[in-house]
């Protein structure tokens, strides 16, 4: 079972790696190819949580592997905004 505390410290960079992302991403819309670097990071950032969700995921109980897909969920929407948005 995962602790307590590596899933509130994921939750806490799910929050952060999405709040950094959606910044990235409306800048982007707004700067168009200014802003390169700072999304191509929003986008690393996001897979790297990503991948921290799925390694968690192997030692969840059934409700916190619940809460991780959720998060899973809400990563993958961003990422695949971000992707399909013309940059």
């Amino acid at each position: 079972m995962a602790t307590r505390d590596s899933m509130d410290n994921l939750m806490q960079q799910v929050e952060d790696t999405i709040r950094y992302a959606e910044e990235q991403y409306k800048q982007s819309s707004l700067q168009e190819q200014y802003n390169d670097d700072g999304y191509t990071n929003a986008l690393q950032q996001l897979e790297q949580t990503y991948q921290d969700i799925c390694k968690l995921a192997h030692s969840a109980n059934p409700q916190q592997r619940e809460q991780l897909h959720r998060m899973r969920l809400q990563i993958q929407q961003l990422q695949n905004s971000m992707i399909i948005e013309v940059h």
